[in-house]
This record gives structure tokens, sequence and C-alpha cells, in this order.
């Protein structure tokens, strides 16, 4: 088993296509087929099914890409460290972002560690926060913010600060941020809810409980995306993170108000994998995201947030 050979699995995987990976990898198609059947014979089981229509892998198959993808990525990280310059930062980094921090967050991030690292590979990756918890687990991602995460024996969880959940509706609706709105009072009007299992749709069932209201839903949506399209086109009000809505209420987009009776709260945090070294690199992201978000809630950028000591 060797490097050629895992490239091949996995990108023949990816493709669907002996030919198109042939492509990708500048090989011919004979050599690719060569490296899987080697590999596979090696093993003693098939690693796809072939037909006409392409290559799907086997159920063994795709454990196999998955480990072999994990593989490749941990030599390529090696490679991206080892310099023989070690006066510079260099290496991957990659990084969550939650959906409602990406406006504010991302791109000084990325100017930051453009400017700073030039030499640091940085790669963003954005999902609901269980997604970014299940690739932080799983060793995909190097950092990722995360909601209402504690420290696991698989990740070392560094609290940021508290936010706050605020109702989002249409202009007209004349919300504001200095007159926060009850629970109860929101959920009457036709709401937009997010679906079942996401994390915003856990605190609202929470809090309709607590206020004893049955909520007036209009449709439910799987993204902060769609819940403020919607929103915009009269389909009703929902509920966001501040963060995640301020840019669109200072455009005269939406308005927006706390919620309140009861207060809905989420705690952000930087959550880092446990297992192995911290690359210098993801420690240079790391300290530069934890800057910007700090910055972000002092000077009001991130509103209705509050900094967690420590």
């Amino acid at each position: 088993m060797d490097f050629k050979q895992l490239t091949a699995v996995v990108t023949v995987a990816e493709t669907g296509s002996v030919t198109k990976a042939a492509q990708l990898l500048h090989l011919v198609q004979s050599a690719v087929t060569r490296q899987i059947l080697g590999l596979e014979d090696e093993l003693g089981v098939a690693l796809f099914h072939r037909s006409r229509q392409g290559m799907r892998p086997t159920d063994e198959g795709s454990v196999f890409v998955e480990r072999a993808r994990r593989a490749l990525a941990e030599l390529e990280r090696a490679r991206a460290e080892i310099r023989p310059d070690r006066g510079h930062v260099t290496g991957i980094a990659s990084v969550g972002i939650l959906g409602g921090a990406i406006d504010l967050v991302l791109p000084p991030l990325v100017d930051a560690v453009a400017d700073k690292y030039p030499e640091i590979d940085l790669r963003v990756w954005t999902a609901y926060s269980g997604h970014l918890r299940q690739w932080l687990d799983a060793g995909d991602l190097d950092l990722s913010l995360v909601y209402n995460l504690e420290s696991t024996p698989a990740v070392r969880v560094i609290p940021l600060l508290r936010d706050q959940l605020w109702v989002v509706g249409p202009p007209e609706a004349g919300l504001r941020p200095d007159r926060p709105i009850d629970v109860g009072e929101a959920l009457r009007q036709p709401f937009v809810m997010p679906v079942p299992g996401h994390g915003l749709r856990v605190l609202l069932d929470q809090a309709r409980l607590e206020a004893d209201v049955e909520p007036n839903v209009a449709v439910q949506a799987n993204s902060m995306e769609l819940q403020k399209l919607l929103v915009e086109s009269g389909r009703g009000w929902t509920a966001l993170p501040a963060s995640g809505v301020a840019a669109d209420v200072a455009a005269g987009m939406l308005s927006a108000a706390p919620l309140r009776n009861p207060e809905i709260l989420r705690t952000v945090a930087l959550g880092l994998p446990r297992t192995g070294r911290t690359p210098p690199a993801v420690d240079a992201v790391a300290a530069e995201l934890i800057r910007i978000i700090r910055a972000a809630v002092k000077d009001g950028s991130w509103p209705a947030a509050h900094l967690i000591d420590g």
C-alpha cells in the first residue's frame, strides 16, 4: 500500500470515474486501474461497484476511502509544516465558522492571516454547530467556533462570549434593539421556525415551553439565509442570533429586537482537538480568531453579546 494507491482510490471515489480521476492525476487510465486493483488484491476485498454509470464505493470501500482521505490529509499537513525556514509559521489550518458569525469574523480573519502569516494554508468550513462538532471530533477540523459545547475527552473548549437570540421581522414590523419582545408575543405571529434538530429549534422549543405558548408556524427552514429570505418575502417573523442580522438591520432590510421572558442565550466557544500537539499554524489562527471576536464584542459590532472572562 503506497501514497499513489491511496490518492487513486480517493480520487476515483470523489469523481466516480477512472477516466476523470486519471485526468485529475495526470495519469493514463490503465495506471489508475492498476493501482486500485493492486490495492484490492492486497486487502482481499472489492473497493468499488463497477457499472456503466461509473465507480461507486462498496461498504468496505467507503470505510477505506474515509481512512485514506484522512491519512492523505495528515501527510499533506506534515509536508506543509516541515519547511527549512523555521522563522515563518507554515502549515494548514482548517477552521469552522458558525453561519451567524461569518459576516463578522471571516473577512477580518482572512485578512489577518494573509497579512501576518502568508504561508499558512487557511481552509474555511461552515455548517450547523452540530456538524462542526462532528468534524472536530473526527479530526477534519483543526479548530471551530461552536455553540453550547463543553470540553470533552476529544475536544478542548475555550468559552468566548454569550450571544442573545433576537426576533426578526420585516422593516414594517418596527422591531427595535432597545425594545425587547416577549417570546409569547413573537411566537403568536406567523413564524418561520428552524427545522427540528436545528440548534435554534431546540432553544426555541425550550423557550416556548417555559412561556407556555404554541408557535404559529408558517413554514420551517434549515438555514439562517433561508429564514431571512422568508422573512424578507413576508412569510412571517423568525428568531436568529443578533450577530447574524446586524448588517441586515443596519441596511434597513430587516428589523429585530431581543427576546425576553425567557431571554434566550447561547455560549459561543472555540473548540480544538485534544489529540496530539497543536501545530503552530493552528495556534496562530486560533489567536487571531479570538482577538477578532473580542474586538467585535468590545466595539459593538457583535450586538447583544457579552465576553466571558478567561
